[in-house]
């Protein structure tokens, strides 16, 4: 059974602050916010307020391509049009996610240095980097499924399946 490890409404609204003034103050200026469904949907909102940016989501949590694939190139388009953008999930864990968006990206003929990442929390051995973050673990010594606030309305047995997925996470 996984330790299950709440990261409360009061951190997540500290993080969001953090991120926020992370990003203003590197002086990259992006124009939009991209919130990866599901876990980046709730920060990318609360991110959106707390910076005035405007923000679009895709959803990598489902295999519909309208929702993922075919929006990849409309944001690619955007980076080549020169528009900044950055994309925002929970967490870099494994960095499976975040690969897939930059492949795509690439794919679909992005301008990567129109492209950053942000997360709450960020996995230092993960295989991906990112270019914001709240919080850094190192999987290879914290084995905690963290539960989001969101997360924390799903059934236990939900939470159980999900930090299941990828066992070498938490085992």
């Amino acid at each position: 059974m996984p330790t299950f490890t709440p990261f409360p409404h009061d951190e997540f609204v500290a993080a969001v602050r953090a991120l926020a003034a992370d990003i203003a103050s590197d002086g990259w200026a992006p124009q939009l916010l991209v919130g990866v469904g599901r876990g980046g949907l709730a920060p990318a909102v609360f991110l959106s307020h707390a910076t005035g940016l405007p923000m679009v989501s895709i959803d990598f949590s489902t295999p519909i391509p309208e929702f993922n694939t075919a929006l990849i190139a409309a944001l690619a388009q955007r980076t080549r049009d020169g528009e900044r953008l950055v994309f925002i999930e929970d967490i870099n864990d494994s960095g499976r996610t975040i690969a897939a968006i930059r492949a795509q990206m690439a794919a679909a003929g992005a301008v990567v240095a129109n492209s950053r990442f942000a997360v709450l929390i960020d996995n230092a051995v993960s295989i991906e980097r990112i270019d914001y973050r709240f919080r850094t673990i190192d999987r290879t010594r914290d084995k905690d499924w963290f539960v989001f606030p969101w997360e924390a309305m799903a059934p236990d047995q939900a939470l159980i399946d999900d930090a299941g997925a990828v066992p070498e996470r938490i085992a």
